[in-house]
C-alpha cells in the first residue's frame, strides 16, 4: 500500500495519483462533468495504488500481503469503513454509478495474476487476464460515464482488451526486464520467436512479424468494440472513444516505428493526446 501524505484530503491525494501517473486517460477525464469526473478519477487511482503495489514491490511475498490488504480495505470500504484516500474518495459515488465491491476485487485479482503468471500460453489464457484488468475497468468506466443501454457493457469489455493489448505492445521491453511475457506462448513459437530473445530484448524480422500480428488482433479489438457500442450511447461514451483515439494512434506510431519497443517506449506529446480528445469531442466519434 502507498502510504498517502497525511495532510491531503482524498479527493486532492486522488487528483495527484492520477495526475502523476501521466496516463492518456487524463485527456478523456476533462470534458466530464465535475461527478463524473471525480468519480473516475477515484477509480483510476485505485487502479494505479493496486497495479504500483506489483510494479514497485521488489518481493512478491510482500506484494501479495499488500494486495491482500487491499481486498480488506475493499470489503471494509463497502461496509462503511474506507480508511485510504482513494477509497474515501471513490465509496461516496459508487452507489450512483452502481461500481459494486466484485469490481474492485476483481481488478486487485488481476493484479495478483501479475506475481504469478509471467506467462501466458493461448490468446485465451491472456484474455482472462486483460478481461479482469481492463475489461472490468472498461465496464465501470462505462458506467460512470452514463451508460444506459446493457449492450454497452460488451462494447466496454471489447475497448478495455484492445487497451490493454496496446499497452502490451508497447510495454515488450519493460515488461521484459521484470522477467515478465505477455506474448502468447504459442503465437511466439509460431513467428519463431523465442522466450530467451524476448528477455534478452533482441530485435529481428521474426519479432516483427510477431508484432505485427500483435498489432492485428489489437485493431480488429477497436474495430469490434465500435460495432458493439449501441448508438443510444455513443454520446454519453465519448470519454471511452478519445482513450481508443489516442491509444490506436500510439499503435499506429509504434507500427510506423518498425515496433521499436524493446529498448524504448513510444509515447505521444500531451498536445496530441488533446488534439485527438478534442477531435472526439467534436466529431462526437472517432475520427478516421
Amino acid at each position: 500500500m502507498s502510504s498517502p501524505a497525511p495532510a491531503a484530503s482524498p479527493q486532492a491525494y486522488v487528483q495527484q495519483k492520477t495526475a502523476a501517473a501521466g496516463s492518456s486517460f487524463y485527456y478523456a477525464f476533462l470534458f466530464l462533468p465535475p461527478q463524473e469526473r471525480a468519480t473516475i478519477t477515484a477509480f483510476y487511482a485505485f487502479c494505479r495504488e493496486v497495479d504500483d503495489v506489483v510494479d514497485e514491490a521488489l518481493e512478491p511475498e510482500v506484494a501479495a500481503a499488500k494486495l491482500g490488504w487491499w481486498a480488506q480495505e475493499v470489503e471494509q470500504a463497502y461496509a462503511g469503513k474506507p480508511s485510504h484516500p482513494v477509497t474515501q474518495a471513490l465509496l461516496p459515488h459508487a452507489a450512483q454509478f452502481g461500481i459494486e465491491a466484485r469490481h474492485l476485487l476483481a481488478v486487485v485479482e488481476g493484479c495478483h495474476m501479475d506475481l504469478h503468471a509471467h506467462r501466458y500460453e493461448t490468446r485465451e489464457a491472456l484474455q482472462q487476464y486483460c478481461h479482469l484488468v481492463a475489461g472490468i475497468v472498461g465496464e465501470v468506466s462505462a458506467r460512470i460515464f452514463g451508460q444506459t443501454q446493457a449492450a454497452t457493457t460488451d462494447y466496454a469489455h471489447r475497448l478495455g482488451r484492445a487497451l490493454q493489448l496496446t499497452n502490451i505492445i508497447r510495454d515488450v521491453g519493460e515488461d521484459a526486464l521484470r522477467g515478465r511475457i505477455y506474448l502468447p506462448a504459442d503465437e511466439c513459437q509460431r513467428f519463431g520467436v523465442s522466450e530467451a530473445s524476448l528477455l534478452q530484448r533482441q530485435h529481428s524480422p521474426a519479432f516483427v512479424e510477431l508484432m505485427r500480428h500483435q498489432a492485428a488482433q489489437a485493431h480488429q479489438c477497436y474495430a469490434e468494440a465500435l460495432a458493439l457500442l449501441p448508438a443510444a450511447d455513443r454520446r454519453a461514451q465519448k470519454p471511452g472513444l478519445m482513450m481508443a483515439a489516442i491509444y490506436r494512434d500510439l499503435l499506429c506510431e509504434i507500427e510506423k516505428d518498425g515496433f521499436q519497443v524493446l529498448d524504448r517506449r513510444t509515447v505521444l506529446t500531451p498536445l496530441r493526446k488533446f488534439w485527438l480528445a478534442w477531435k472526439v469531442q467534436a466529431l462526437g466519434r472517432m475520427p478516421a
